[in-house]
């Protein structure tokens, strides 16, 4: 009898999943003994890494975007068609447009969204960069900006840990290329009491901040903002004026997973070497959705993926279980407009920045060229 896998989302890691299967399982879907299909929500595949350079005027737009049906192998039906149930009981999914599809495996790639509006004056106060509409707003504030204080307030959860580390960099250097960094006053804030949730992270970062100037603010978690009185609050009390504020928004994830009592916020309890969901052994999860306490990020999610394809070819193929997920995680962190670093570790190693180059930066962007082989699961 033919399986059928059903992958639940379009974002990166479920096109991986799907264009790596199709390669190793060519014989089985030529033959009708293995079928695989997609749910997504837009016919546009979205290089979301690439939104951080938008403010910058350092990307094109039209280079962010790709046909999501040109990245996803053409053996493989896409139905831009959300999810709206998911019963992993009964092994079926339903769609916003009542049609109903059943599984024998499960891949759930939901992903994540931004939620500024659950904190007061967030979404009226503040800018960022993690959706298109966002950036580009940030980057028209940064075309009229003057001078003054500029607040980086970081919440959590959210997705691509580095990232808010690299715009607070990346801000210092850009208004030092305007002439406006004497002007200027920077502070960043974190809800912990540190700089970064990885400490070594935290450890670079704090000489790296003195010695730009940059002030910051540990256990601050965000209250409210006003944007009439140009502050932001913390839940610790302190108050914090600004002429700019640059948010990383808290993130939940789908709503489908919580309305369908998967998980809280969105997230799915996750086997953190198996990567399956808790309790099942036929529904795979991948990437943003899992409740996994490591990094949200793309390598994330391509490391996590190519481990879900392994294991999904050889329980097919050989009834067996292939390897294990060892928290491997791999990111370019940009340091400045032309310098950056990285850091990469897994469970039992912690990551160790090592000095900023314009090398590492030029790989950071030759990456953002290479990215779509990588949705193809070609790199």
């Amino acid at each position: 009898m033919s399986k059928k896998i059903l992958i639940v989302g379009g974002g990166l890691s479920g096109t991986i999943i799907a264009n790596g299967l199709c390669r190793q399982l060519g014989k089985q879907i030529r033959s009708g003994d293995i079928s695989i299909t997609m749910l997504g929500t837009s016919d546009q595949h979205l290089y979301q890494p690439g939104l951080l350079y938008v403010p910058f005027g350092k990307i094109r737009e039209a280079e962010l975007f790709r046909d999501q049906r040109k990245v996803l192998d053409r053996r493989v039906p896409y139905h831009i068609d959300p999810a709206s149930n998911i019963d992993v009981e009964a092994k079926k999914v339903t769609t916003e447009s009542g049609k109903t599809y059943e599984y024998d495996y499960l891949v759930l790639a939901t992903g994540s969204r931004i939620m500024p509006q659950n904190i007061p004056g967030m979404v009226e106060g503040a800018h960022w960069f993690y959706d298109l509409d966002g950036a580009r707003k940030m980057r028209d504030a940064l075309d009229a900006f003057e001078g003054g204080k500029i607040v980086v307030n970081v919440n959590a959860p959210h997705k691509c840990p580095v990232a808010p580390v690299e715009i607070t960099f990346m801000l210092h250097d850009y208004l030092t290329e305007k002439g406006l960094i004497d002007k200027t006053e920077i502070t960043y804030t974190y809800p912990i009491g540190r700089l970064h949730a990885l400490e070594p992270v935290a450890e670079w970062a704090k000489p790296a901040m003195d010695g730009a100037g940059i002030k910051y603010e540990t256990f601050f978690n965000t209250k409210e903002v006003d944007p009439v009185a140009k502050t932001i609050t913390s839940e610790e009390g302190e108050t914090l004026p600004y002429d700019l504020l640059v948010t990383i928004p808290p993130h939940n994830g789908a709503e489908v997973i919580t309305a369908s009592g998967l998980g809280d916020g969105g997230w799915v309890p996750t086997h953190r070497e198996k990567l399956l969901r808790d309790g099942s052994e036929d529904v795979f999860v991948c990437g943003d959705t899992t409740n996994i306490p490591i990094s949200k990020a793309g390598s994330t999610a391509h490391f996590e993926a190519d481990t879900i394809i392994d294991n999904l070819v050889s329980l097919i193929t050989e009834g067996r279980w292939a390897r294990y997920y060892d928290g491997k995680v791999f990111c370019f962190v940009e340091t400045g407009m032309k310098t950056g670093t990285y850091v990469w570790f897994n469970y039992t190693t912690p990551p160790k920045p090592g000095p900023p180059s314009q090398m590492i930066h030029w790989f950071k962007l030759a990456y953002n060229r290479l990215y779509w082989l990588s949705a193809r699961g070609l790199l």
